[in-house]
């Protein structure tokens, strides 16, 4: 008989996939390799419907189609693009549940490794809920891909167990899959409270550091009050020079030292006293205050 009408098709598409392949793996073109993928899936057309496309899973129709697809997120992904991929695979296959087994599971990896796996959980819970997907040979694999990269990193242990209770999987692989749900569960419980017990253990901690630098602070500032009460006492008898050397020793004090400062209290301390000597030193006996009894 003649063949089918699509047959030219796959045939095109097969070339620009050899095309792509070359240019992402041997000239690193990811942009060209990318048009390449966009121009084989076009001219594949938009398929035979859904229905049509599962009977011809494995023709070279479908398979020439999920290795564009392959290609084309690999590319995507070295542009760092990885945003696009689910979209860009999507306007291919319409729907989630349609989309290969391949496909799911690079895309699953893909927005697992770029910390971003929310994307991922309708598509995921679509496609493994769909029942014409229960019957393939991948499908307790992508389950299990699906449970450790995508639920379970995101906290949703009773939509996982309502996951794996509701899918067609045996009674062993149902029990391996609670199980490990359970442990997760278990030590994301485990981490949480270590890490609350960690916070309530720093509060203690912290107020005593507090402590400790607020009475630091509270005895630099009694004695910053001791040298501003001392200069106060003389500043109508500075000349203009003088008031600015006055005014630099406090900048010093003020603004260069560190509160923190184990250091810093003695030199104060000795600031205060060069500024008394230097007061002394630099008044002349005319001005110089009266000395009262």
């Amino acid at each position: 008989g003649e063949p089918p009408a699509w047959a030219p098709g796959p045939a095109q598409a097969a070339a620009l996939l050899e095309e792509a392949a070359d240019l992402l793996v041997l000239h690193r073109d990811f942009a060209a390799a990318v048009e390449r993928c966009e121009a084989g899936c076009d001219s594949l057309g938009p398929g035979l419907g859904p229905g049509h496309e599962r009977c011809l899973f494995l023709t070279s129709f479908a398979e020439v189609k999920c290795s564009l697809c392959v290609v084309g997120i690999q590319a995507l992904a070295e542009m760092n693009r990885w945003r696009e991929v689910l979209s860009w695979v999507l306007q291919y296959y319409q729907v989630p549940e349609h989309l290969p087994p391949k496909v799911l599971e690079l895309c699953i990896l893909l927005y697992s490794k770029v910390r971003e796996p929310q994307v991922m959980l309708e598509v995921g819970s679509s496609w493994l809920r769909e029942h014409a997907n229960q019957s393939l040979p991948e499908y307790g694999a992508l389950l299990e891909l699906y449970l450790a990269q995508v639920l379970l990193p995101l906290g949703r242990f009773e939509g996982a167990e309502e996951l794996v209770r509701g899918c067609a999987v045996d009674s062993e692989q149902r029990l391996a899959f609670l199980s490990t749900i359970c442990e997760s569960r278990r030590q994301s419980t485990q981490q949480e409270e270590t890490r609350s017990a960690a916070e309530e253990q720093q509060d203690p901690a912290t107020e005593t550091v507090l402590g400790a630098l607020s009475q630091k602070l509270l005895t630099m500032l009694a004695l910053l009050r001791r040298a501003l009460w001392s200069m106060s006492n003389h500043f109508y008898l500075l000349p203009y020079k003088k008031m600015l050397l006055a005014t630099f020793l406090l900048y010093l004090v003020v603004v260069r030292l560190d509160p923190a400062s184990p250091t810093s209290l003695p030199f104060i301390y000795k600031l205060v006293q060069l500024f008394r000597q230097a007061w002394a030193a630099v008044l002349s006996p005319i001005h110089r205050p009266p000395i009262r009894d």
